[in-house]
């Protein structure tokens, strides 16, 4: 039955052509589309050219011998008014799986991994671990000045990289401020730049000092979320302070403890000022080289573009793989 303010039509000829432009106005014309698309054209060229073109080009390089920049003209355009010769980016020389088969061989790539792995398996943990304690004693709510404590804490974060790296070498000096209040309390200094395990331990230091302010922050975001009921339904229980953090705060943060945990593992895998600076003020180089500073020096002051872009990849797979196993491990059970 037609209602009041429906359209009425003398044959089905006129009521086809009605439901037709009716479709036709509730659907996006082409001419909308492709206003869209050159919305986004610039974006997308910038992906390109910034992010896509050198994630392919980096693995295409992996399986060459860089042999110097290209000479080869690709494209030449020559208009009368307007002139263009594309050349080629390098001269390469293909050799397949040499570049990756060569890290077996690679006795500088293997210390600049354990030496990365080793600031990764001493830091992080201590880092996620001074920043959770800092991150539970601001939300108490009994501390004064929580607002300034956490600011300053999470100051450091904001420190220049080689600006903070420069005061940590000043201050790890044979007579530098930490050995110096050593030997005041009846210590003995410790050697930070000659022995390769105290090396290592001064970037761990640096960088612990730098991050842990900063995770204390998402930590403590993450401590406001924690409904206070759990809390009083474990003092119901009888439990103390010590079992409440362990059975309701610990598994409440969980899902932040492992973005704090994946971030952090990928942040030391990237380190590069801190270990160049500290190598610099006379720590050896095999004790605090990390793989992202051993890249640097294969491409860009051997340039060995190739092998370097297939370190780059196998780098990427490792940081890759960890993060797996970590949202594995510790992601949720039920996932």
């Amino acid at each position: 039955m037609a209602t009041q303010d429906s359209p009425r039509f003398s044959n089905a000829r006129d009521s086809l052509r009605f439901w037709r432009q009716s479709v036709s106005a509730a659907m996006p014309s082409a001419s909308d589309g492709l206003v869209g698309y050159l919305f986004l054209l610039p974006a997308i060229a910038l992906f390109t050219v910034f992010l896509a073109f050198p994630i392919f080009y980096t693995l295409y390089l992996s399986f060459f011998r860089f042999q110097g920049v290209g000479s080869e003209t690709l494209l030449w355009i020559d208009t009368g008014f307007f002139s263009f010769r594309l050349l080629s980016l390098s001269r390469l020389e293909f050799v397949g799986l040499s570049n990756y088969a060569a890290m077996f061989s690679d006795a500088l790539f293997h210390q600049a991994l354990f030496n990365t792995v080793f600031i990764l398996l001493v830091q992080v943990p201590l880092m996620v671990g001074i920043a959770l304690l800092l991150a539970v004693a601001l939300d108490a709510s009994f501390v004064k000045f929580r607002g300034v404590f956490r600011t300053v804490l999470a100051l450091p974060v904001s420190a220049n990289l080689v600006a903070y790296s420069t005061v940590f070498l000043l201050m790890m000096q044979d007579t530098g401020l930490v050995n110096y209040v050593l030997t005041t309390i009846g210590l003995d200094p410790i050697p930070w730049f000659t022995s390769g395990f105290w090396s290592r331990m001064t970037i761990v230091g640096a960088v612990t000092w730098r991050w842990t302010g900063y995770n204390m922050i998402i930590l403590l975001a993450g401590l406001q979320n924690v409904p206070q009921q759990l809390y009083e339904a474990a003092e119901i229980d009888g439990a103390n302070r010590i079992e409440k953090f362990r059975y309701v705060t610990v598994p409440q943060l969980r899902p932040v403890l492992l973005f704090v945990f994946v971030t952090s593992t990928i942040g030391t895998f990237k380190l590069f000022s801190e270990p160049v600076i500290i190598n610099s003020g006379g720590a050896p180089l095999e004790s605090t080289i990390t793989i992202v500073q051993y890249i640097y020096q294969t491409a860009f002051i051997d340039f060995r573009l190739g092998y370097a872009s297939a370190l780059t990849y196998v780098l990427i797979g490792v940081v890759s793989v960890l993060s797996a196993v970590q949202l594995r491990v510790g992601g949720d059970d039920d996932a």
